[in-house]
């Protein structure tokens, strides 16, 4: 079964109020509504992978009963460290025990992502992994950042697209990845799927 194109007309919905993933989706220019999504995030069982994924899926199943009939696309990051995921800081030192663990060394960013077809199936659900390292962080530096209160609202307390970059020595995998959605990736399933026509593409009405 073949559906609409996503257009302008036709945007996608995309399952998250995130505002960076806002910022990334009016990167590549694709048209777009937010409807965020109305999930329990808490008593998920199984790999950091798996979580993210079903993470994601319900987000962009919740919105699409709400949606129409539209492209639905719904993600989660996560940080994980020696195993241990890292979501949103609750308060300062929750923050400050987060950029601790991460001090000196190498993390994973994961992004779960779905989409959903206007006919309410599922028409991809996948991840992308990114390793992380950041420098030595001196407890100076920590709480200076957190005064900034730019790790609130970031899971693992921290931005690297903000003044969090000055604590990032490099990256392997996507950047897009980290701030909260993978590009390459996304853009590649929408056209698989055939949400997209092709990609670049102008968007017509």
């Amino acid at each position: 079964m073949s559906f609409p194109y996503i257009s302008i007309n036709n945007p996608l919905i995309l399952a998250s109020a995130s505002p960076r993933r806002k910022e990334l989706l009016k990167q590549v220019g694709i048209p777009f509504k937010v409807v965020e999504g109305d999930i329990d995030e808490n008593g998920e069982d199984g790999t950091p992978y798996e979580i993210c994924e079903r993470l994601a899926e319900k987000k962009a199943l919740s919105v699409y009963k709400a949606s129409g009939k539209n492209w639905v696309l719904g993600a989660d990051t996560i940080v994980v460290k020696d195993g241990i995921i890292m979501g949103k800081p609750e308060n300062a030192e929750d923050a400050a025990n987060m950029l601790q663990r991460l001090s000196a060394g190498d993390h994973e960013v994961i992004t779960g992502y779905s989409i959903i077809n206007p006919d309410g199936g599922l028409a991809v659900t996948a991840h992308v992994t990114t390793t992380v390292t950041f420098k030595r962080l001196t407890p100076e530096e920590i709480n200076s950042y957190i005064k900034t209160n730019e790790p609130f609202g970031k899971a693992g307390a921290y931005a690297i697209q903000e003044i969090g970059a000055f604590m990032i020595t490099g990256i392997n995998g996507s950047y897009s990845n980290v701030v909260g959605l993978p590009l390459f990736e996304v853009i590649d399933s929408l056209v698989r799927a055939k949400a997209l026509e092709r990609f670049p593409s102008f968007f017509f009405p």
